[in-house]
């Protein structure tokens, strides 16, 4: 069952001013994201091997391509350090990998000011406490259906789609709209 107080702020935050929201995904320049729960299902797998396995959804590597055909920064932060982010990142081109990183609002301050932009120009989405600080200052943040009560209440627009399931298309598709790209 969803905790109350995460349906009441996913029912408000979605109910915002569509108009507002694509002003705000309008300027997006820089596109970020965590992995554990938001381009994966939060599931951690284990072979009897020591094998460590994560599912990504196509669908979400489909959206980063758009993102970067539509001439859009891409970006991955993530607590965790492993080969099969790097190797998610690898195939998908995402310029910008940031891996074993413990302040992600620094990093992402970081990027922004590497590539010309502010936070503003910044979208972020994550689904947990680590993210929070980072998701309070971009320009648009956004969490999975499925991220913790906090994060919910946080962010500018709580996807319909959970984490590993399609939510960062979703939001993918949302700039997109906003900037008037059409996917090709």
């Amino acid at each position: 069952m969803k905790h109350p107080m995460a349906q009441r702020t996913a029912i408000k935050k979605t109910a915002r001013p569509r108009r507002v929201l694509r002003k705000l995904l309008g300027q997006i320049r820089l596109f970020a994201t965590d992995v554990d729960g938001v381009l994966t299902d939060a599931g951690m797998y284990y072979a009897e091997s020591g094998d460590e396995w994560k599912k990504f959804n196509t669908h979400d590597g489909m959206g980063i391509k758009l993102l970067q055909r539509a001439g859009i920064i891409t970006a991955i932060v993530t607590q965790e350090r492993t080969k099969l982010v790097a190797r998610r990142a690898e195939k998908l081109a995402i310029p910008e990998l940031h891996q074993g990183v413990m302040d992600k609002l620094s990093c992402v301050r970081e990027m922004a000011a590497r590539h010309g932009l502010t936070l503003s120009q910044v979208a972020y989405i994550g689904d947990d406490i680590n993210d929070l600080e980072t998701l309070k200052a971009v320009g648009v943040s956004a969490s999975p259906a499925d991220g913790m009560p906090l994060i919910t209440a946080a962010v500018d627009y709580v996807c319909q789609k959970k984490g590993g399931e399609g939510a960062v298309r979703e939001i993918v598709e949302m700039i997109l709209e906003a900037q008037g790209h059409r996917p090709r």
